[in-house]
């Protein structure tokens, strides 16, 4: 099985720098890493090409103009570039624990997306991640939120890791799924401009396909960088599109990812 990770970024070359080192030091390594750029500067740029020739499994920038919040188009043309059978997403804020990509790797079944949880570092915690280039974590240190989360245990995982066909909870941030079920649905909805729900209405649309959801805990150890919140101004609407979704039962978006595929697909 072919793996490709997508991290999406946007002008927080810092962190995206320590977020790829805790790739390239994973006990099990993507068959490829692909960047999910939203516009970021040159200096964003010039940190990727220089860890490129690091990389132990072959990067790609996929960029596009800066024209505002537009996350959902910048996943769908990473998706597109990609070459993996099964896609793991990750935000650019994110650190990995070193065995994130053989749990999720194990946590793949056919028939089911997975969701993947995260452990907050407070404002001073990040920032001396960021200082001293550190992103191995235990439950024992300074500025965590919820300490929980920085268990990793294969007996609690089975325990604990259920499925389920409900939306809440949703975040993209640590999160997997098949290539093709992402197809059948014609990837993420690019209507969604702004920050929010554009994750949860690709998930919902998932759901509705006949995708079961596949909770994972105590695996698949994700660390996110404390950063302000992003403006919720654009909220109304995506929740609105979002409601449309899920009253409908919708499997299918218009402005999705056929724009970005050679070949193109049917709707299914």
């Amino acid at each position: 099985m072919r793996t490709s990770l997508i991290i999406t970024t946007y002008n927080w070359k810092e962190a995206l720098e320590l977020s790829l080192l805790s790739v390239f030091k994973q006990s099990q390594l993507p068959d490829e890493i692909i960047i999910a750029d939203d516009g970021s500067d040159d200096a964003t740029r010039e940190t990727i090409e220089r860890l490129a020739k690091d990389s132990p499994v072959p990067l790609i920038h996929s960029w596009q103009q800066d024209k505002g919040f537009r996350l959902a188009r910048s996943r769908n043309k990473a998706i597109a570039k990609s070459t993996g059978e099964y896609l793991i997403l990750i935000d650019g804020d994110i650190l990995l624990e070193q065995r994130f990509i053989a749990d999720h790797i194990l946590a793949a079944k056919a028939g089911f997306f997975v969701q993947g949880s995260r452990v907050l570092l407070e404002e001073k915690a990040t920032q001396h991640a960021l200082q001293q280039k550190k992103f191995s974590f235990c439950v024992c240190n300074p500025g965590i939120k919820n300490r929980k989360n920085c268990l990793r245990s294969n007996l609690l995982s089975r325990l604990f890791s259920f499925s389920s066909k409900k939306l809440t909870g949703i975040k993209t941030c640590n999160f997997a799924f098949w290539k093709q079920d992402a197809q059948a649905i014609n990837g993420f909805n690019e209507e969604f401009l702004g920050w929010g729900r554009e994750d949860s209405e690709f998930t919902a649309r998932l759901l509705n396909n006949g995708i079961r959801r596949q909770n994972i805990r105590f695996n698949a150890l994700a660390y996110h960088l404390y950063h302000q919140m992003s403006s919720r101004q654009s909220l109304p609407i995506n929740d609105t599109i979002l409601a449309n979704t899920c009253n409908q039962q919708l499997t299918w978006c218009d402005k999705g990812l056929t724009q970005y595929l050679a070949n193109g697909l049917k709707k299914i």
